[in-house]
């Protein structure tokens, strides 16, 4: 099993050293990814959650590709529809090919309908919309010359080069938890990104649903990758109320463990959860105390296995 944390890439006291410092701690500390988001139009509506400054994902993640070595890098998630996939391609290979084949590539439909109205696209088509993105993009990777004839996108014996470095492409792990993003996980995705699930919902519901969905299509179910809102607390948080990752050391290690159980090969930590405008220092503080003894306490870094 993998682990990863969320670099924090927007709000109040966010800089460059500081995205350098998360990456840099995580890689010294032995976690295998760290992966940003994505916004492009900071609207009102999205500054609620999101506040300025918001570094954009690509950029950012092609400079600390330049200054680790090990530690894979990607995104959670890219909101597909935002970009034309040839675009997506372009960017997405050439950051593989910088960073030697490091690359996750999360992805999602979005949110936020003020932002897709600046941008110009159809707020409610925006799941159809990824779904045939997805599939030039994938046609984009894998071919020497493209050609795609859809609703929202068509192109003619288009090129993307450099290809990604990670055949036939990198990763894609497919964000969300509606059956409609299960089966875009079962049809597009290397593994199914669910953000912030309950444990009791994925267990009873999600696994179960995604599992149907998989055998509907005659396809493999797709490895299990949840992001999770890393948050410890003194005393313990209400089972019916309490999200994945949030609690006790103990509660946070019996989610490891039914996590484990339930085949995850990857875990996500988001340590920024309900605290978009929180101190940047006293952020960081806490967050890297919280991970530095779930990595000491609950699970080895160095072994990916459970204490």
């Amino acid at each position: 099993m993998q682990i990863g944390v969320k670099l924090p890439q927007f709000g109040p006291g966010t800089e460059p050293d500081m995205m350098l410092s998360w990456a840099q701690f995580a890689e010294a500390a032995g976690f295998d990814f760290i992966l940003t988001g994505d916004h492009i139009a900071l609207t009102p509506e999205v500054m609620v959650d999101y506040p300025a400054p918001y570094y954009e994902p690509f950029t950012t993640l092609a400079w600390i590709a330049a200054k680790t070595r090990r530690i894979k890098l990607g995104f959670s998630v890219i909101v597909v529809p935002y970009r034309h996939p040839a675009l997506l391609a372009h960017l997405a290979s050439s950051l593989d090919q910088l960073s030697g084949g490091r690359l996750i590539v999360g992805v999602g439909v979005g949110w936020a309908e003020s932002e897709f109205e600046v941008l110009g696209m159809p707020f409610n088509e925006r799941g159809a919309t990824t779904d045939e993105f997805l599939t030039a993009l994938k046609l984009l990777w894998t071919n020497d010359a493209a050609s795609f004839n859809g609703k929202y996108v068509s192109f003619k014996d288009v090129s993307v080069s450099p290809r990604p470095l990670q055949l036939p492409h990198p990763p894609i792990w497919v964000g969300g938890s509606s059956k409609r993003a299960m089966k875009r996980a079962v049809l597009h995705g290397d593994a199914w990104h669910p953000i912030g699930p309950r444990m009791d919902w994925l267990r009873d519901q999600g696994l179960p649903e995604i599992q149907r969905i998989a055998e509907a299509e005659g396809r493999q179910v797709p490895v299990l990758a949840p992001r999770i809102f890393c948050r410890l607390t003194d005393a313990p948080l209400p089972e019916d109320e309490r999200i994945a990752g949030e609690g006790t050391l103990d509660q946070v290690r019996q989610d490891f463990q039914d996590l484990q159980e339930f085949g995850a090969e990857y875990i996500h930590l988001d340590t920024k959860r309900n605290s978009p405008t929180a101190d940047s220092g006293r952020h960081h503080e806490d967050a890297w105390r919280d991970l530095t003894m779930l990595a000491s306490q609950v699970f080895d870094l160095s072994s990916g296995t459970l204490r």
